[in-house]
């Protein structure tokens, strides 16, 4: 039987993460631009004159930017001002605000219905495909059953998130930011308190004639065995193929706040995974193998999500901590490369290097280079180690003036 191929959607903080994304072979990239998406922090945004670039760079991949926070009064003018900014320069419109749908409808732009929206059933799917939706991305609470059924009912362009963290709200619909800190998740300000261990203590509300606590006392517990709020991450490698039965049109990859080494080697490993499905490659063995790729990187407990039940008690993780199985210590930065000779000097500001040691290169343009080192030289002398203060030259992939050299260290979790 032939399964359509589905799109890769990758996460796009930066231009390091961009360069990623293209590198492992996403088919699309979705990206913000500061304001109205659910990543508001400036160093995971792009800026408006960036627009013309990254539609340069991306060629034929395709562009989605988020415009899913939910949209005040008085802000209609400056929503309307990025849609007209963006409009020729991006392939659709991430939305979740029936405001800022009536605008990509208003300027004829295409629009995505963000997960924000709790899409979960093929009625609200069909309603909104009459209101011009192209795509619409499920709420994480709906089954691989119930994807299946809304698309086999509707025939809709539907996407899923197929790796990543999830949230322990509705649909990613959260106060708890806000009541903690003034930050709300809905306009992209998660400070995310729910991923932390809790501190249960008794509050006695009763007093007695003289205003003194009937059952006093300083006795506290720290809540064991889970963070509680805290939900596991999603992994679909295991199931890919299923996903792919199931007629979903994109995968999308969860990250717009993580690092380009964390970009590339989800997205490259879920490439791997749809590439092998259509070429009647995919096995037990390459599952194990993309996932200890993917352990690598920042990552929680991994779950199938929600894609085989509700939320239960085994949705939790026990550790705050990521899980990754390799840490990045920053070595220093590119002074040069020499083309032809495929040789970089790099001035070392942080960990030292030997031959032997694995290391990344990270830079807009270059993305994410990952080799061995495999021999270190200063002019004619061959080196055993090169430290702090010092410059080195070796071998190296193509790289730029400027960019980030890194040590990768394998943890023992």
């Amino acid at each position: 039987m032939n399964i359509a191929k589905p799109e890769i959607l990758a996460p796009a903080g930066d231009w390091t993460c961009l360069a990623a994304a293209l590198q492992a072979g996403a088919d699309a990239v979705y990206f913000g631009l500061g304001t109205f998406n659910m990543r508001a922090r400036s160093g995971v945004n792009f800026k408006e004159e960036d627009l013309p670039e990254i539609a340069r760079r991306c060629g034929n991949v395709k562009r989605y930017l988020t415009l899913n926070a939910i949209m005040f009064e008085g802000e209609k003018e400056s929503v309307e001002k990025t849609i007209v900014a963006a409009k020729d320069f991006v392939d659709a419109f991430i939305v979740s605000d029936w405001g800022v749908i009536s605008l990509c409808k208003k300027h004829g732009v295409p629009f995505h219905i963000s997960t924000q929206m709790s899409v979960s059933n093929s009625a609200a799917v069909e309603f909104l495909l009459a209101q011009g939706a192209g795509r619409i991305v499920l709420a994480r609470e709906c089954t691989l059953a119930e994807v299946a059924e809304i698309i086999r009912k509707t025939g809709a362009e539907i996407e899923c998130f197929v790796h990543g963290a999830q949230c322990v709200a509705e649909s990613g619909r959260c106060l708890m930011s806000h009541e903690a800190f003034g930050k709300s998740a809905c306009r992209g300000e998660c400070h995310q308190p729910c991923r932390r261990r809790f501190l249960l203590k008794a509050v006695d509300l009763y007093s007695d004639a003289d205003g003194n606590p009937v059952h006093e006392s300083d006795t506290s517990f720290i809540v064991q065995g889970k963070t509680v709020l805290s939900a596991k991450d999603l992994c679909s490698l295991g199931f890919i193929d299923k996903l792919m039965a199931a007629g979903i049109a994109s995968f999308k990859i969860e990250g717009r706040a993580r690092n380009a080494e964390y970009v590339k080697t989800c997205t490259l490993a879920y490439r791997r995974a749809v590439d092998a499905i259509a070429a009647g490659a995919y096995t037990p063995e390459l599952v194990a193998e993309l996932r200890r790729e993917v352990e690598r990187v920042f990552h929680r407990e991994f779950s199938t999500g929600l894609f085989y039940g509700r939320p239960g008690e085994d949705q939790f993780t026990d550790s705050e901590d990521s899980l990754a199985t390799t840490v990045k210590r920053h070595v220093g930065i590119v002074i040069d490369y020499f083309r032809k000779a495929g040789i970089v000097q790099v001035k070392i500001q942080d960990h030292a290097i030997k031959p032997g040691d694995t290391l990344q290169i990270h830079g807009p343009t270059t993305g994410v280079e990952e080799f061995t080192l495999s021999e270190l030289k200063r002019d004619d002398e061959v080196l055993q180690s090169a430290g702090r203060g010092e410059w080195a030259t070796f071998p190296a992939p193509r790289c730029r003036v400027g960019d980030k050299v890194f040590y990768i260290e394998k943890r023992s979790n």
